[in-house]
């Protein structure tokens, strides 16, 4: 599957080879310029089979038939299918765990009043001040303390000047 998935990301197609007529049999409309064959999948109405069908089944993989994938192809197909059409979010949801792991990283400074933080609403700054968590992964675990509570404490830190803070602890 992850070899299709990098083959399909790596072979584009171009308007003025692929007749406009092929296209919007198979995309619903030509195309104005080149785009991944990844790209082409993640729309809603486009299919593997179909997008294997382009232009006399140009586009298709050479280096496996169906024959050869037998029973596993329908569920390889099925997964290429996913991981296009899902990708985004995909994406998304891997840069959210890269945030959570860095952020489980990211020692707050025990010297810290949170009771001082006034962006904080009372009942969390109680709850940290109370708790005292030494990441910030483990005081967005505390029961209370929002995503919104925690970019707000990072916001406050930044602002403060805290030792690990800067501009660089953003990314």
């Amino acid at each position: 599957m992850a070899c299709e998935t990098e083959r399909l990301k790596s072979t584009w197609v171009n308007p003025r080879i692929l007749p406009a007529a092929e296209a919007e049999r198979v995309l619903g409309k030509a195309i104005e310029h080149e785009y991944k064959l990844f790209d082409l999948l993640r729309r809603p109405d486009v299919g593997y089979a179909s997008l294997m069908s382009l232009d006399g089944g140009k586009y298709a993989s050479g280096a496996v038939s169906r024959e050869t994938l037998g029973e596993l192809s329908a569920p390889v197909i099925e997964q290429v299918e996913i991981a296009a059409k899902y990708s985004g979010y995909i994406e998304r949801q891997k840069d959210e765990v890269e945030r959570a792991a860095h952020y489980e990283q990211l020692r707050l400074p025990s010297e810290l009043d949170y009771m001082q933080v006034p962006a904080l609403s009372i009942e969390v700054r109680q709850k940290l001040q109370k708790h005292r968590p030494e990441t910030l992964g483990q005081a967005s675990r505390i029961s209370g303390v929002t995503p919104a509570a925690i970019s707000l404490l990072l916001v406050h830190l930044k602002k403060g000047g805290f030792k690990g803070f800067g501009q660089e602890a953003a990314a």
